[in-house]
């Protein structure tokens, strides 16, 4: 009979905790520290959660903001040097900090920025209209998953660069999953996972190989720069672009556990470039993919133009920084560090002016289509 109770008291207790959580802690959040070392990609999820991939610590962290007043209008942003007025906030110098990513908030449509300090130190602030305030991460919501399969401590590329730094190259969230984007420990070291939230013991993680044109072959080492996902022709794919600056399409359908997907490589868009960031910008009922890079302008594709592709390109560009496969514009905006999303109808762009400036400011993305 007591054996009975003590089952019974069990049973009971597991689906008091289940409640619990669906109830008052959907996301299995808990309070206390994060043990952030590094800040290498931020993306928003649902209910004003921020994810933060950490690659020194191969972990992605689920903040919760409480940041969920919805505005649907928000006002345009134009901050001046907003390096200064960051490192100004600091209480140092533009020189000992770098901005590593922005993201908005798609509730509350406020921009948080992920800033390193030179002595190596992660910072995440929001800006809430002039002010530069920085977000508390010693006693919040939080929930971790660790990245399987990092590259060590100890590993370099063949230029001497801690593989460690490009665990995580780029994030985002769909469908209930954190994507994440860069390499592993594996023998084809680039790799795709997809981490459902909330985060459990689960993890999906694909190879990837890609044919680069402007290389003149296969590669299964490079990792995606920067991503999104779309729908061509009535299918999901992830949009992935890559360093010398190939387009790739992968079905994402494809891209599960322990598989190993080829890319079908549908544009080449310059080499001696980096891709930096990408958004999706609709008008009239197309839907336009811009790409923010190191060296070149910022890039306009229609995605018609890629449903409407049906090769892959499989031979190499002969000519030096030439370009093949879909069309795309190249718009008069240049030097764009980072970009995202303020609104379906406005993009912010982070700037470095012909002065040297470093500005934050609202782009209509209808003007630049």
């Amino acid at each position: 009979m007591k054996k009975f109770y003590y089952l019974v008291a069990a049973s009971v207790f597991v689906v008091l905790v289940a409640a619990n959580r669906t109830n008052k802690n959907p996301y299995w959040f808990k309070k206390g520290a994060p043990s952030i070392q590094s800040i290498s990609a931020l993306a928003f999820g649902p209910d004003g959660i921020l994810f933060l991939g950490d690659s020194k610590s191969a972990a992605i962290f689920a903040i919760d903001t409480r940041d969920k007043t919805v505005v649907e209008k928000p006002a345009a942003v134009e901050i001046k040097n907003l390096d200064q007025k960051i490192a100004a906030s600091l209480g140092t110098e533009a020189k000992n900090i770098r901005i590593v990513d922005i993201a908005v908030n798609p509730m509350s449509k406020k921009i948080y920025c992920a800033v390193q300090s030179s002595d190596g130190t992660p910072l995440l602030l929001v800006l809430e209209g002039d002010k530069i305030v920085p977000v508390n991460l010693k006693e919040v919501g939080f929930s971790s998953v660790s990245i399987a399969n990092p590259p060590g401590d100890e590993a370099k590329d063949r230029g001497g660069r801690p593989l460690r730094d490009q665990v995580i190259s780029d994030l985002g969230y769909a469908g209930g999953s954190v994507m994440v984007s860069g390499l592993s420990n594996q023998e084809f070291s680039s790799t795709f996972r997809k981490i459902p939230f909330p985060f459990n013991d689960k993890q999906e993680q694909a190879s990837l190989e890609i044919y680069h044109a402007a290389h003149g072959r296969y590669e299964t080492n490079a990792p995606i720069r920067t991503f999104t996902t779309a729908e061509l022709n009535g299918k999901q794919y992830l949009v992935a672009s890559y360093t010398c600056t190939p387009l790739v399409l992968f079905p994402l359908d494809e891209l599960k556990p322990g598989k190993h997907v080829k890319g079908r490589t549908v544009a080449e868009f310059g080499a001696g470039n980096s891709p930096i960031d990408m958004v999706t910008i609709k008008k009239d009922g197309n839907s336009y993919l811009f790409m923010a890079n190191t060296n070149r302008p910022v890039m306009r594709v229609n995605y018609k133009s890629m449903e409407t592709f049906e090769g892959t390109l499989t031979e190499p560009i002969k000519e030096s920084y030439a370009t093949a496969g879909v069309n795309f514009v190249t718009l008069p905006t240049v030097n764009v560090l980072q970009m995202d999303k303020l609104d379906d109808n406005q993009v912010i762009v982070l700037q470095r002016k012909a002065n040297g400036d470093l500005d934050l400011w609202t782009a209509r993305g209808d003007r630049w289509i």
